[in-house]
């Protein structure tokens, strides 16, 4: 059966979609675009990956991670950090040095994932995979 729709981009809210869409281009390739003239709506273009945009909104409230009671994440990005600790660990390092900060960094070789926010608050995870699987 074919699909009813493609899916188009994931957008994230943001108070400053330049700056996220520049961390995001730093973590995951790519260039940020903002149409000209443009700039509550930057869209960065992963290569060999789905498109992501940002879109400025006034007062945004990042999600509290892990509630789930009250302001839930209700979405966050998984990146494949590599299949190795030594991998991830680099990643890990480098997102910090971009400006994440570390959620979860807890029973990693259990969970074979790392928990962080992005500079606006959205929670992402460093996943280590092995074999190509996905998580």
């Amino acid at each position: 059966m074919a699909p009813a729709v493609r899916l188009r981009s994931v957008v994230l809210d943001c108070p400053d979609p330049r700056a996220l869409a520049e961390f995001y281009a730093a973590v995951v390739g790519g260039t940020p675009e903002a149409e000209e003239g443009e700039e509550d709506w930057y869209v960065l273009r992963v290569p060999d990956g789905p498109r992501l945009a940002f879109q400025r909104v006034e007062g945004m409230t990042p999600p509290e991670w892990p509630r789930a009671d009250r302001n839930s994440q209700q979405f966050h990005l998984d990146l494949d950090a590599g299949a190795t600790w030594e991998e991830v660990d680099a990643a890990h390092a480098r997102v910090l040095e971009l400006g994440a900060r570390p959620l979860d960094l807890e029973d990693r070789e259990k969970k074979d994932f790392l928990v962080y926010a992005d500079p606006a608050g959205h929670p992402f995870c460093l996943c280590r995979i092995e074999n190509g699987s996905s998580s």
